[in-house]
């Protein structure tokens, strides 16, 4: 038993090791004089001056996100769409979004809200991560300054999500707390037209941000990259955290959560580390938070990974069942059992799933017809 984990921990590490040296890592690195900036009209239609930050005697304190970036005149902000222009910070992401779908709202994913309809999709470029696997770094690893945009300002967004006959509008793609003058601006205007909010995001803001952000948000998804700091450092360039307070947060205000986990062979499969997030979620008041654990593929700078196995998925999946999650799902892995929900109840199978599509939906007024237990989420 001895050696063959001593040749367990010796392949995790090598592909850990190969993974920095064939990516590189230079994460948290980035030129704030790459995008120079001299006048505010050279900003243009697309900003607005920024929310949460300060002035400083060293410079403009941004109070957004726990990177706290200090912007001189001409400086960018790590997430790529902060900017300080003569003594103030703008974004320049304010109706520009770089992507626009209708997407079913299982995408995202949503599993416990708003079943079977359409979410009118939204993103601008840029992240305050730097993850070596993102999936849409293409968006997320640059800036609205360079990225192919549409012009849509925030009633205009709503008014193309009533055309599209969509009941939310999801921000979404890339980080968008990254564009949260644009986002908060367009869910007060959807708010007044009772279209639901939603956010997929990295969790990474601040709280004072994040609790104005939940005057307007109905559920927010988040992704909860692995319950290790050194991990999320390397991984993503952040710290976990921000991350659990963002969840903490989200549960006090009432908005509906669900927690995104991708499980990345080498790097956030580990047993231990799953069951003490799982038991840290549980201890907080999170255990009817629907827990996705997500397939990785391999991506971005971590393309020489393989896939994960669909047993090390079906792993976490008991894990998070002995923990006292109720609602636990597998990701990226169509027509597996673990895109359904059981009821934790009866254990039945109330909610049969393939893809973003329902077969079959035994959930009625909110309880698990066969047995009578409540199960949490807006099934209208």
């Amino acid at each position: 038993m001895e050696s063959t984990e001593q040749n367990i921990i010796s392949k995790r590490e090598f592909l850990r090791q190969s993974t920095l040296c064939a990516g590189g890592l230079a994460i948290g690195a980035y030129d704030t004089n790459w995008f120079s900036l001299h006048s505010t009209e050279e900003l243009g239609k697309w900003s607005r001056e920024a929310l949460f930050y300060k002035k400083t005697a060293d410079g403009l304190q941004c109070e957004k996100c726990p990177q706290g970036c200090l912007l001189k005149d001409g400086d960018v902000g790590f997430c790529r769409s902060r900017v300080a222009s003569r003594g103030r910070m703008y974004t320049i992401a304010y109706g520009n979004p770089c992507a626009v779908h209708v997407d079913p709202i299982e995408k995202k994913p949503f599993f416990h809200f708003l079943p079977s309809t359409r979410a009118f999709s939204i993103a601008a470029a840029g992240c305050n991560f730097r993850c070596l696997n993102c999936q849409n770094w293409q968006i997320s690893q640059t800036s609205p300054a360079e990225s192919d945009n549409t012009d849509l300002m925030p009633e205009e967004v709503v008014r193309a999500c009533k055309s599209a006959g969509s009941e939310s509008i999801a921000y979404t793609y890339s980080e968008p707390t990254t564009f949260y003058e644009y986002v908060y601006d367009t869910a007060k205007l959807a708010r007044d037209q009772q279209i639901h909010n939603l956010l997929k995001s990295n969790g990474y803001i601040n709280e004072k941000p994040l609790r104005q952000l939940c005057n307007v948000l109905d559920a927010a998804n988040i992704d909860l990259k692995v319950f290790d700091d050194a991990a999320y450092a390397k991984l993503s360039s952040g710290k976990l955290a921000p991350v659990l307070r963002t969840l903490k947060v989200l549960r006090e205000e009432g908005v509906w959560l669900e927690i995104t986990n991708l499980v990345i062979p080498a790097w956030t499969d580990d047993s231990d580390t799953i069951k003490r997030m799982c038991d840290w979620l549980c201890a907080n008041g999170l255990s009817d938070a629907p827990l996705h654990f997500s397939r990785f593929t391999p991506l971005y700078k971590l393309s020489q990974l393989p896939a994960t196995p669909a047993a090390t998925l079906e792993k976490a999946y008991d894990i998070a069942l002995k923990s006292g999650i109720r609602f636990i799902y597998l990701g990226n892995i169509a027509g597996h059992w673990g895109e359904n929900t059981s009821c934790p109840g009866c254990r039945k199978t109330i909610v049969e799933r393939r893809a973003f599509t329902i077969l079959a939906n035994h959930i009625e007024q909110g309880k698990c017809k066969f047995c009578g237990e409540k199960i949490p989420g807006n099934w209208r």
